[in-house]
């Protein structure tokens, strides 16, 4: 079956299966070519008759993500080549109208549903909406969408030439699209949650500190990424200039625009490189080899006027209610799949930043030799690479996502703002980075696309509908079904087989990083 429905820029004609209707590479935005490129986004190009929205749009430029290790220990019969699942998703056709959305209801028309906008991670150097399918929201009387949006260099170059955060700008423009549009879709434009994952959630953060994004939606979901990752201008402008270099054309947005996408991708490529190959903190910002993203979020001043974390304290976001958690083992995932953490000793960890990069603890801002015997007293089982994992995950994830509560628990009204930890441990992996995801969208399957390889055999169906319900209730009432956050008492729901309300699960973690960045 087939299904029309009107935009204020055309019509379109998505699928009906099983009761959802599926409306897919939906243009939010003009195509970001010629005098667009590497420019703030503009409305959509109207268009006439029908426009086909059965199948996946196109995807941004992005450099195709590097190949992944072998599998973990304990996990060899059900591990899949993570790199290789990420490319089976990663085939939408060629094409610049990649400002586009995906979109499922089951309701058409002015049914008034809550919506839910979805804005996947990626490091912000990837972005592709192949992997998630909003089906099961839509069967639970959610309108769900979700949106592309441009990462790497064309979505975060900076110049200080007035321009700035492009990505971030794609995702408010896609926001206004839902406002304008998502009530022909069955949607309320006046209940809408923005959800994501990683440097999705990162954006979020982002987009609960801009005015641009103001009143734009009532809730927020953050999962493993908060409000702290952004560089100040110097560090951004430092990875243009060495982009333009790489590129053989001068530090301009006209110039750059000018050489093609093509040179611009093999370029960024190089960059990425080099940062991982030499992580001087002189030459990039401890920042950025800490985390080994050259494109981030840049505080510019107009965009962004300030830190996040900061604008959020002082009431940036008072009138959303906002969600926010992480995953018990976050950062292990990516030392398992770059077949780093065997390899990691104490002679690492103690390490130079400029020999060791991210690999050293001193790239957190630690004293290294204190934060070894801290973390080696807490965690005595713990090999060292293992040591490395729970650093990063707490100067990545939890720290970020346990300030940003505490901040917005402080300023908003009692009852907005709820924290969770997500404990089931895939297995020979742990609890990592994006293992909630299929659940929270309730395909947690062993053969689901991208996810499906963390997930071993028989990924438990009861914690997916129980976590998905919770994603649902929030973004219908703003109460998941636990007790609200406060500093008093900082009640956190543990999703694991068993789900538990545990107050202040993190305490040692907090003291451990009070004062750090």
């Amino acid at each position: 079956m087939e299904s029309v429905v009107s935009t204020a820029y055309g019509a379109v004609r998505g699928v009906v299966d099983d009761g959802v209707h599926a409306f897919l590479g939906v243009p939010y935005a003009a195509p970001p070519v010629g005098v667009d490129r590497l420019r703030p986004p503009r409305p959509p190009v109207v268009w006439d008759g029908v426009r086909d929205a059965r199948s996946p749009g196109p995807e941004p430029p992005q450099v195709a993500p590097p190949s992944t290790g072998g599998p973990p220990a304990g996990a060899e019969e059900s591990w899949q080549d993570v790199g290789a699942a990420f490319e089976a998703v990663h085939r939408a056709p060629a094409s610049s109208d990649y400002l586009n959305l995906n979109l499922w209801t089951p309701e058409p028309g002015r049914a008034s549903l809550p919506v839910m906008v979805w804005i996947q991670g990626g490091m912000f150097e990837l972005s592709s909406t192949a992997a998630y399918d909003g089906s099961r929201f839509a069967r639970d009387g959610v309108v769900c969408v979700v949106i592309n949006w441009r990462p790497g260099a064309e979505g975060f170059l900076y110049l200080d030439d007035g321009v700035a955060d492009l990505g971030l700008l794609d995702q408010v423009a896609a926001l206004r699209w839902v406002r304008e549009n998502i009530a022909s879709f069955g949607g309320d434009p006046a209940n809408v949650t923005v959800f994501g994952e990683s440097a999705g959630a990162m954006s979020i953060g982002c987009l609960l500190a801009m005015p641009a994004a103001a009143g734009l939606f009532r809730r927020a979901v953050l999962q493993s990424g908060a409000a702290h990752h952004v560089v100040e201008t110097e560090q951004a402008l430092g990875v243009a200039h060495d982009l333009a270099r790489r590129m053989g054309v001068p530090p301009t947005r006209e110039a750059i625009a000018d050489a093609g996408v093509a040179r611009m991708l093999v370029a960024q490529a190089e960059l990425k490189q080099d940062l991982m190959a030499h992580p001087d903190p002189d030459r990039w910002g401890l920042p950025v080899v800490a985390s080994l993203m050259p494109w981030q979020p840049v505080v510019d001043g107009d965009v962004l006027p300030g830190p996040p974390l900061a604008r959020i304290a002082g009431g940036s976001a008072r009138d959303v209610d906002v969600l926010v958690g992480t995953n018990a083992d976050d950062w292990r995932l990516f030392l398992v799949l770059s077949g780093a953490l065997p390899g990691i000793t104490d002679e690492v960890l103690l390490g130079d930043v400029r020999s060791h990069g991210y690999q050293s603890l001193a790239a957190y801002g630690l004293d290294a030799a204190l934060a070894l015997g801290a973390y080696r007293d807490r965690y005595p089982q713990a090999v060292p690479g293992d040591l490395l994992a729970a650093v990063q995950t707490d100067w990545w994830m939890r720290i970020p996502a346990i300030r940003l509560a505490d901040a917005h628990a402080d300023d908003a009204p009692a009852g907005s703002t709820h924290m969770y930890e997500f404990a089931w441990a895939a297995p020979g992996l742990g609890s990592v980075h994006a293992l909630e995801v299929p659940f929270v969208f309730d395909t947690a399957r062993s053969d689901a696309p991208l996810f499906g390889p963390l997930l071993g055999p028989e990924p438990p169906q009861d914690l997916a509908r129980t976590m998905h319900r919770a994603w649902v209730e929030f973004a219908s009432t703003g109460d998941p079904g636990w007790p609200a956050y406060d500093t008093d008492h900082r009640s956190t729901c543990r999703f694991d087989t068993t789900c538990t309300v545990v107050d202040d699960p993190r305490a040692w973690e907090r003291a451990t990083w009070d004062g750090l960045r």
